[in-house]
């Protein structure tokens, strides 16, 4: 290209021939255009959009987020609300993490640091027979239930009551299965791992003609709208109580009694009561702790023997 100054005229001759030389050149690139245009009206579109985003990038200038590559990965969020993840939709599983939410703190899934013999994900093998279950009720004194789908554990696994109140989901052979709460003590001859079921349990595994069946059965966390309900023994008062608590989803690990300097632990008796021999806690403020450590705090329980009271608590599901 020639320099500014070739520009110039310099006489009245390059004046005339620099425009004749300007307007040839300009026909020519004319020519040109229309001999190379495209046919196909959309690929001129896409040309002339190109032609303009080029133009109006600038040496020195940021490219906008929509007028380059590097910025669509920059664009603003969107309104609409995000797909959901796996684990929100998975109820399950686990608490909700929501801030809102005040659950008391508990182990990861599976861990059940306060369980004793029955512990969750474990699949125990043994057999089941069957017995009249009558209204239900049984060693662990919860009374006549309407639900006769229960079962008596062996002394072994029954721990001082320990499994009172566990759901238990059993598996025959053939692959039948059932869900059962522990209500009772099935003593010796049971052996460990033996559960004696009510006849109707049974009758859901086999015939009752069998008896006798091979089995395994693991411990359930199941879903309830129930909450836990706290009851007085006959003859408990202020000087003397043993506490139960029906209706908990999970075995229970421990039951304390408040007092004035922090919690005091009570022991637990094999008729499935938390005793309390001096008095102390009765009436008063209640701690229960289930096998994976959540614990939950009633208040406002008085001393009502034989009265079944309800609380507003249930532990989590897991």
């Amino acid at each position: 290209m020639a320099s500014p100054s070739h520009r110039r005229p310099r006489g009245k001759r390059r004046g005339v021939l620099v425009p004749a030389v300007a307007v040839a050149a300009a026909g020519l690139l004319i020519s040109l255009v229309v001999a190379l245009a495209p046919d196909d009206g959309s690929d001129t579109v896409r040309s002339s959009a190109g032609a303009t985003s080029a133009a109006g990038t600038r040496p020195g200038t940021p490219p906008t987020e929509t007028g380059s590559a590097q910025g669509t990965p920059k664009a603003a969020p969107s309104t609409a609300s995000p797909a959901p993840e796996p684990s929100a939709t998975t109820a399950s599983a686990r608490p909700s993490h929501s801030s809102s939410a005040a659950p008391a703190p508990r182990p990861a899934s599976g861990g059940a640091p306060l369980a004793g013999r029955i512990r969750p994900g474990t699949a125990y093998g043994g057999v089941a027979t069957h017995y009249d279950a009558g209204d239900g009720d049984g060693a662990c004194l919860y009374g006549p239930s309407p639900d006769l789908m229960v079962a008596a554990m062996n002394t072994t696994d029954y721990e001082t009551s320990k499994a009172c109140g566990a759901y238990v989901l059993v598996r025959a052979a053939g692959g039948a299965s059932v869900t059962v709460r522990i209500t009772n003590e099935c003593p010796s001859p049971c052996a460990p791992g033996q559960l004696d079921l009510s006849r109707e349990a049974f009758g859901k595994l086999a015939g009752l003609s069998a008896g006798r069946i091979p089995i395994t059965w693991s411990l359930l966390s199941p879903g309830t709208s129930d909450t836990v309900s706290i009851r007085y023994k006959t003859g408990s008062s202020r000087h003397w109580c043993a506490i139960q608590a029906i209706g908990h989803r999970n075995p229970l690990a421990r039951l304390e009694a408040g007092t004035g300097s922090g919690w005091r632990r009570l022991t637990r008796t094999e008729y499935n009561h938390f005793l309390s021999p001096d008095g102390t806690g009765c009436g008063g403020t209640l701690r229960l702790t289930d096998i994976y450590g959540e614990q939950l705090t009633v208040a406002g329980i008085a001393v009502r023997p034989d009265a079944v009271q309800p609380t507003r608590v249930q532990f989590a599901r897991h």
